[in-house]
């Protein structure tokens, strides 16, 4: 199956019409969107867009996306919140939770991180993809090339349920793949030089995974 992610659109035209271009050039089976849709105000063209897409889009909110957010995807014919929820496709389990909170030197994913995590972590099998914004501490989150940013407590849940795969966002600069463990860390955030992550799931075998340019 094949997963197309991409996170960070921040309600921009320009971004959008990559995200469009990304889903016609690769024809995937599902698109991911891993937080920081919109901008803060004006989300409904932007949601509107993605539920037009023609094929299921899952998101999850980032530090950017309001609460009025969560309630249009889950209204919009062809999009599905992620956020404290379970949903299979196509016998894969994608887990989510929305929010990011950023810090110096590290972001939280909400006020009580680590109780919100401990809800989720029943959701997850070594089998799941967890979509958060931020990516877990240590795992390319780096900003300005200098210092990390990323969240203790997610890096802490992965760490102890290491489902198979983690999307996430939120450090533009520091978008690309890496691993936690036996976790496969996919930063898909878009800037200047990366439209997103294209995923060919495979079970048995590691799964491909190429990052888009515009």
């Amino acid at each position: 199956m094949r997963i197309y992610a991409v996170a960070d659109i921040h309600g921009k035209e320009s971004r959008m019409a990559r995200v469009e271009a990304a889903i016609d050039r690769f024809q995937p089976d599902v698109a991911v969107v891993a937080g920081d849709i919109t901008n803060y105000a004006g989300p409904r063209p932007v949601i509107s867009r993605l539920a037009g897409m023609g094929i299921p889009v899952l998101c999850i909110g980032g530090n950017s996306d309001l609460g009025r957010v969560e309630q249009l995807l889950e209204t919009a014919p062809g999009t599905t919140s992620l956020h404290m929820a379970s949903v299979k496709f196509n016998g894969i389990n994608f887990v989510g939770i929305s929010g990011t909170i950023p810090l110096p030197f590290r972001s939280r994913i909400c006020l009580r991180e680590n109780r919100a995590l401990k809800t989720l972590a029943p959701l997850m099998t070594e089998r799941s993809i967890l979509v958060a914004h931020p990516p877990p501490l240590g795992t390319r989150d780096r900003v300005g090339g200098r210092f990390h940013a990323g969240s203790r407590g997610l890096r802490n849940l992965v760490s102890h349920s290491q489902p198979r795969m983690v999307i996430c966002g939120h450090i533009h600069e520091d978008a690309g793949t890496t691993t936690l463990g036996r976790t496969i860390v996919v930063n898909c955030a878009m800037n200047r030089k990366m439209s997103g992550a294209l995923v060919d799931w495979d079970l048995e075998n590691l799964p491909g995974i190429e990052m888009v340019t515009p």
